[in-house]
């Protein structure tokens, strides 16, 4: 019966019981020892005794003598006394192979007389029937408490795993929020949490149950310089824990960063948090907070690809505002094109016919990148559209340009612009150059080209006060004019520590002078691919003309 019992408190109870009965003894106890040499814990204790049952005490048998199997008080004087259970009493030791458990102690027998060695014997052998069963039932109850963390493990994993379901089919973030507070209320029966989430250095509340005041800004940054897992029970200035009675705080971190605290009230049974509780608080915060986050990133995203499309668009819109395909002008070989970077520019270049049968030529770079320097370039497209049907001097339409792009642009945003009129015989080309990189004019027998350098100040940058000048060229035979916009000139190699620059531009043209215009400005992009590695980080923009 002892041994099959998996119950330390029936073995111990029975063993007092049946050797105080066998052996008529009216007093007795039974010492279990608590993993030390000298502390005993009163576990069963019968007759009367100044010592209480449950009592834990100091008790000092000789370290020698406890592997003997039984000890006589007449030997051990002080320890009766202190047990009181008189001289005559026995200690049987409870042990098995390997470890001291205690004593059964046994006063002297009702009749006074000695204990016979059968009885010595019969108490000595239930003494090691008791000590295996003590041992198997600690066995068992350790297996039982083993068992039932396990249960509690796996209750949890479950309970994690169908809210990380629930929590993964979320995108709106109250309704993250509800279900944060359903598993705290549900879950771990607190009734009292709040769950606050720092964006971008704003400390917000993201739920909360129970509170009977919300936290200042000054006390939500208190918390968060708190400890990842802090115990309320500890020193802190914050009185919004001590009004709410917060027991526990949780911080929760994303790459590291601290960017969410959980609080919690008492559980249900008023006991301390657990290491169990508290992972399992880190581990549910730790999916409410991935979850908000996804959001954030799922928003980011949407808002990225509307971006993109709506860059997409203007991209489109923007090359649509681009002649296309290149006007043929009789007399002459034109080419020009314009490759695109990545994202939405501000280079333009454009061939107009004149009323008077001429031809307009221009060319331009708006600072910057992106939607505005788009708009920027379409506005000059419609300025350029609108000034070509009417009789006035490139000079005075320039000046116009740069007065009204000057008053409604902001400082930080103009133009380089250059233009020109080829008359409508062909043989005069009437300039003006507002900033821009010079075209260069190749002469048919000459070595090096002419730079068109004549006009004024970037568009926009001040108002005219200066007109713009211009120049004419006789146009011959055999003449090659180059324009570009600083996206050929600024190329840079794949390490970024050098630039394409005009010297290089130079070559490559003199290279290919006598092929089409075509071939010429095919050339000069392929030259700079390759000396960029294919990585382009503005547009660029070429126009070659070429007097048959």
């Amino acid at each position: 019966m002892l041994i099959e019992s998996q119950e330390p408190d029936f073995v111990l109870n029975n063993l007092l019981l049946i050797t105080m009965g066998k052996l008529l003894v009216p007093k007795g106890m039974i010492l279990i020892n608590q993993d030390s040499d000298h502390m005993y814990q009163i576990s069963k204790i019968k007759g009367r005794n100044a010592l209480e049952e449950g009592e834990v005490i100091k008790v000092e048998f000789p370290v020698d003598q406890l592997d003997c199997s039984v000890l006589h008080g007449n030997e051990l004087p002080e320890i009766t006394k202190k047990l009181g259970l008189g001289e005559d009493s026995v200690f049987f030791n409870l042990r098995t192979t390997n470890h001291h458990l205690g004593f059964l102690c046994l006063g002297p027998k009702g009749t006074k007389k000695p204990l016979t060695d059968g009885e010595l014997e019969f108490i000595e052998s239930l003494t090691i029937i008791s000590s295996v069963a003590i041992a198997n039932s600690r066995m068992f109850q350790e297996l039982r408490l083993i068992n039932r963390k396990l249960d509690r493990k796996v209750h949890d994993l479950n309970t994690l795993l169908e809210l990380s379901k629930d929590f993964n089919m979320m995108v709106d973030r109250d309704e993250i929020a509800r279900t944060f507070k359903f598993a705290m209320l549900g879950q771990m029966l607190i009734r009292t949490f709040f769950f606050v989430l720092d964006e971008n250095g704003e400390k917000s509340m993201v739920a909360d149950s129970g509170l009977k005041a919300k936290p200042s800004q000054k006390e939500l940054q208190q918390m968060f310089e708190l400890d990842d897992v802090f115990f309320c029970e500890d020193d802190h200035d914050c009185s919004f824990l001590e009004k709410n009675d917060i027991k526990l705080l949780i911080g929760l971190r994303f790459q590291n960063e601290k960017i969410a605290v959980v609080g919690v009230g008492a559980p249900a049974n008023k006991q301390p948090y657990n290491n169990e509780q508290v992972n399992f608080l880190q581990s549910l915060g730790n999916l409410a907070l991935l979850t908000i986050q996804k959001t954030y990133l799922l928003e980011e995203r949407i808002e990225k690809q509307r971006m993109e499309e709506d860059l997409n668009l203007a991209k489109t819109i923007q090359q649509g505002l681009l002649p296309s395909p290149i006007p043929t002008i009789e007399g002459f070989d034109l080419a020009a094109t314009n490759v695109s970077s990545y994202q939405v520019g501000g280079d333009y270049f454009d061939i107009v016919n004149t009323p008077d049968g001429g031809h307009l030529l221009a060319i331009a770079d708006v600072t910057g990148k992106g939607v505005s320097a788009s708009l920027l370039m379409a506005n000059l497209q419609s300025m350029l559209h609108a000034l070509a049907p009417i009789d006035i001097s490139l000079s005075g339409a320039t000046d116009s340009i740069n007065d009204i792009i000057h008053e409604n642009t902001p400082p930080d945003k103009f133009i380089t612009f250059f233009w020109g009129k080829l008359s409508s015989d062909g043989k005069r080309f009437e300039y003006v150059n507002a900033g821009h990189n010079n075209p260069l004019l190749f002469r048919k027998g000459t070595e090096e080209p002419q730079e068109l350098e004549e006009g004024g100040l970037i568009l926009g940058a001040m108002s005219t006060i200066m007109p713009y000048e211009s120049s004419t060229l006789e146009v011959q035979q055999g003449d090659i004019l180059v324009f570009y916009t600083d996206g050929v000139t600024e190329a840079m190699n794949p390490e970024q520590t050098e630039e394409y620059e005009t010297e290089r531009l130079t070559r490559c043209l003199k290279e290919n002078l006598h092929r089409s215009s075509e071939e010429i400005m095919n050339a000069v992009i392929d030259d700079i691919m390759e000396f960029s590695d294919g990585v382009q980080y503005d547009d660029i923009t070429l126009m070659v003309l070429k007097v048959n």
